[in-house]
């Protein structure tokens, strides 16, 4: 689907490995709303709508660019970035503040400098006042409006926001409010190759839209396909298998590798198909990692379980709880793609999962449900609220600096989820001190 929008338009643009994806999400806070999906190879950009003092804007993250490249996804990540800053208000250039200038900073500063367009340098990885000496370095680049920023930790960010957002026009802030609860739930069908995601999307829409073939790697460009059960659309996205990266030689694939991940990013729900005919693989692990580590909900899929060897289910959810500890939310879903057997469940179970990643928990009902609980003796907890949604995001004011252990953050998870649900969902737990 395209959404258009008449917003003004800022861009993170920088080297790969830079930091952008976090200060992308750190600028879009809790209205982490995508707008943008746009068909074929430009997927490698992210866009979503936010807001600073009443001033809304939509804030494009491009991939990592290497001037001067002649491999296929450098050259193809650039081509998308131009297209981004032909609409841009303002550029942000975003470069590692602990790493030596280099010659692609250089000629990436050079390229905007021609741009005509307004540019600010974000010198990132900066985490300390101490550190504040190595920003200046890169004023050699020639972009006068330099900006320390740790998007880690969101400092410096809201001066640099201050200052990108100066010339754009205020804007009523509930006049573009988060995605209303009949907007279309976005689903990414994920896992390695071969393991049946064109198959259920062609199960799940009724229809042949997706290549299906016995050679594993078949699919290379993410296929939509949009599905209404009763009032709500689904929209579904079959990405390309996900190998390890070592055994990623061709460029197309390494391409779609990369545009897989970005659709993870880009899902409200992820659909993670295991091949319960072969069993679970590290790879299964890792690609499930990807979601968790985006706060996407996610839902495992045991596919092919009319040729599972060995159909003890109990048997089975024990090893996969057990290879996957950190989704221990996520429900298990047993179905059948070829035959469909199964996989008519998942519409209930994405709504489910998708409402739990949306439930917002008033402060009042936190700051009741907090009374009851029992932290270790050296910890006050003072305060809590939730800060965001998709994944639910809660802040505790704390007496203690840092963060919070381990164990106290699993202790505080596992109450709110059997007092308030949240299943399938990943939560997100972060401490601020404040002085009683």
């Amino acid at each position: 689907m395209t959404r258009g929008t008449s917003l003004p338009v800022v861009v993170i643009v920088g080297r790969p490995n830079v930091g952008k994806s976090t200060l992308f999400n750190c600028i879009l806070g809790r209205r982490r709303a995508i707008v943008g999906d746009e068909p074929g190879i430009t997927r490698d950009r992210i866009q979503g709508e936010t807001s600073h003092r009443g001033r809304r804007f939509e804030l494009i993250d491009t991939g990592g660019i290497i001037p001067d490249a002649k491999e296929l996804i450098p050259r193809e990540i650039l081509r998308q970035a131009r297209s981004a800053f032909e609409r841009a208000d303002h550029i942000i250039l975003l470069v590692d503040g602990r790493a030596e200038i280099t010659a692609g900073d250089r000629e990436l500063a050079q390229l905007l400098r021609r741009l005509g367009r307004p540019v600010s340098l974000a010198v990132n990885k900066i985490d300390a006042p101490s550190r504040e000496v190595l920003a200046h370095e890169f004023h050699s680049l020639g972009i006068a409006d330099l900006f320390p920023v740790s998007a880690e930790h969101r400092l410096g960010v809201e001066e640099l926001l201050e200052h990108v957002t100066a010339g754009l026009p205020a804007q009523d802030e509930d006049a573009s409010p988060e995605p209303a609860a009949h907007a279309p739930i976005k689903v990414a069908i994920i896992g390695r190759p071969n393991v049946g995601k064109s198959t259920l999307l062609n199960t799940l829409v009724g229809e042949d839209r997706a290549i299906v073939s016995p050679v594993a790697g078949t699919t290379r460009d993410a296929v939509d396909q949009k599905v209404v059960v009763g009032d709500v659309e689904y929209v579904f996205v079959d990405t390309a298998g996900i190998r390890h990266k070592g055994k990623t030689k061709q460029m197309a694939e390494k391409l779609s590798v990369v545009m897989a991940r970005r659709h993870i990013r880009m899902a409200n729900v992820v659909l993670l198909l295991l091949d319960a005919s072969e069993g679970l693989v590290g790879l299964d692990a890792t690609i499930a990692g990807y979601a968790h580590e985006e706060g996407r909900g996610v839902i495992l899929c045991a596919n092919k379980w009319d040729a599972a060897p060995d159909k003890d289910r109990r048997k089975f959810i024990e090893k996969v709880r057990d290879a996957m500890k950190f989704l221990d939310y996520a429900p298990l879903a047993f179905l059948s793609a070829a035959t469909g057997a199964g996989v008519g469940q998942l519409f209930p179970l994405i709504r489910q999962v998708y409402d739990a990643a949306s439930r917002r928990i008033t402060t009042g009902e936190l700051n009741r449900f907090l009374e009851r609980l029992r932290f270790e003796p050296e910890l006050k907890v003072l305060y809590v609220t939730q800060a965001s949604v998709r994944p639910p995001t809660f802040v505790l004011f704390t007496n203690a600096p840092g963060k919070l252990h381990f164990s106290t953050e699993r202790y505080f998870i596992n109450r709110l989820r059997e007092r308030f649900g949240f299943g399938g969902t990943p939560i997100v737990v972060k401490a601020k001190r404040r002085h009683s």
